[in-house]
């Protein structure tokens, strides 16, 4: 992160704008429909600039920039035509620890104006830290035309009555699933629609029913996919966006959790090889406890929850304490590691069938139907086979699958660093061991490998 996106408060605040023409005239608006107390110091003034100086009777200084101009302010634009005059009033602000913004010069400001929604009170912010304009004004354009031209009407509202929420449900998240339900619901259509008396006996009808209703927990077990954000399902987001706590693992790619409200509980419950974190019972353990309490939790769960996740053991314990369960399918590792890697896992011509098996030593041995899955004729997809994918490997060969058959292994599957090494079960093991893989990986077997789009 460049810059920290910050509402600043310049009601009253001193501030000044160096430059006249156009381009100050259209921050001297943002600045004083800010409240902001605005001095000018420019040689001349164009015709709206001067005409706003006019109107709010602002004192004007026709003359050029002097560095002492900064001093006592809050904030500073450089708004003229010549860079080496912004230049100059960046080191004269920086000098005095006073933010500074030179329009257009990202490298002469400290702060940096944002695109900008007004749905007064609500205020939507874009900026891409100076390196296009452009690019924030078409995302600013985006945001507003699917934002309610009445949403400043809605928060107005709801300000208003936030004290009568406060007295009549006593905990935060009892009192953020109202809120949503009124943002979401009725209330807010009869506020859209500029309906006041429906709108306030909606609010005092969903308020009566939410204080009624007993404190209950409901915990979502939600599949993240194998890491790209954008891989999440939309049912997925809405329950992040709900949850009060967050129980996450080692294979949930962490740009993820910043869906998650800001105040959201994120917990940390992952295992790696060599370090096994908090053991199945403690996490479970651990959901009952946040249900429980009211909380409405979200256990997210790298690829899908039910295939080689535990869902199913967690969705057992959450039913014998009688707690709702709700779970969200994700994309699982062998899809996505297919899938981003070019490979079908089937293909009418070679397989017909696809088997997902994990490679994870048990009691230092790894167990599985070896002439079963030795068939020449479908596609084998391997979970968490890194340390034993050399004895996989021969095994498959031992029990009759050709050593040329195709094989692949995908490291950081649909992340932007992800990497696939292609060969046979004869050889791919000792390429995977002279690249360094590290993983989380997913391997592929079957001669679809073959059908690769690279």
């Amino acid at each position: 992160m460049d810059h920290l996106p910050l509402f600043v408060d310049l009601r009253d605040r001193p501030c000044l704008l160096v430059g006249g023409g156009e381009v100050a005239r259209r921050k001297l608006e943002l600045l004083l429909r800010a409240g902001a107390r605005v001095e000018i110091v420019a040689p001349a003034l164009s015709e709206g600039t001067r005409a706003l100086a006019e109107q709010h009777e602002l004192s004007v200084h026709a003359r050029p920039f002097r560095s002492d101009d900064v001093a006592g302010r809050w904030l500073v634009i450089a708004a003229t035509n010549d860079r080496d005059v912004n230049a100059a009033v960046y080191r004269a602000a920086e000098a005095r620890q006073v933010l500074v913004n030179s329009v257009d010069q990202p490298d002469a400001s400290s702060a940096i104006f944002p695109a900008i929604v007004d749905r007064e009170p609500v205020l939507v912010a874009v900026s891409t830290g100076g390196s296009s304009p452009t690019l924030a004004r078409l995302v600013r354009r985006w945001i507003e035309a699917r934002l309610p031209a009445r949403l400043g009407t809605l928060a107005r509202f709801i300000g208003e009555r936030r004290e009568a929420a406060k007295r009549a449900l006593a905990t935060l998240p009892e009192r953020q699933r109202f809120w949503q339900r009124v943002i979401e619901g009725p209330v807010a259509e009869h506020v859209y629609r500029g309906d006041d008396a429906g709108a306030e006996a909606a609010f005092e009808a969903a308020l009566t029913e939410s204080a009624n209703e007993a404190t209950k927990g409901l915990v979502a077990l939600i599949g993240a996919g194998p890491g790209d954000p954008e891989l999440l399902t939309l049912k997925a987001l809405r329950l992040l966006h709900e949850a009060d706590v967050v129980l996450y693992d080692n294979l949930v790619n962490r740009a993820i959790l910043d869906y998650a409200r800001r105040d959201a509980e994120l917990v940390y419950v992952g295992k790696r090889r060599a370090f096994h974190g908090v053991r199945q019972e403690g996490i479970n353990a651990l959901l009952v406890q946040h249900a429980k309490a009211g909380r409405r939790v979200v256990r997210l769960k790298g690829g899908d929850p039910f295939i080689f996740g535990r869902g199913g053991e967690e969705v057992e314990a959450l039913a014998g304490e009688g707690i709702d369960c709700v779970v969200v399918p994700g994309i699982t590792a062998g899809i996505g590691a297919a899938g981003y890697a070019g490979i079908p896992l089937t293909h009418r011509d070679v397989s017909q069938s696809v088997r997902f098996v994990t490679g994870h030593r048990k009691d230092g041995a790894i167990n599985l139907d070896w002439p079963e899955l030795a068939r020449p004729d479908q596609t084998l997809v391997i979970y968490m086979g890194l340390p034993g994918l050399e004895e996989i490997l021969s095994r498959l060969v031992e029990h009759g699958l050709p050593p040329d058959t195709p094989a692949a292994l995908v490291e950081k599957a649909t992340l932007p660093e992800q990497r696939v090494l292609v060969g046979t079960v004869s050889d791919l093991s000792e390429r995977v061991q002279r690249a360094g893989v590290r993983g989380p990986t997913t391997a592929i077997v079957g001669r679809v490998v073959a059908y690769r789009r690279a």
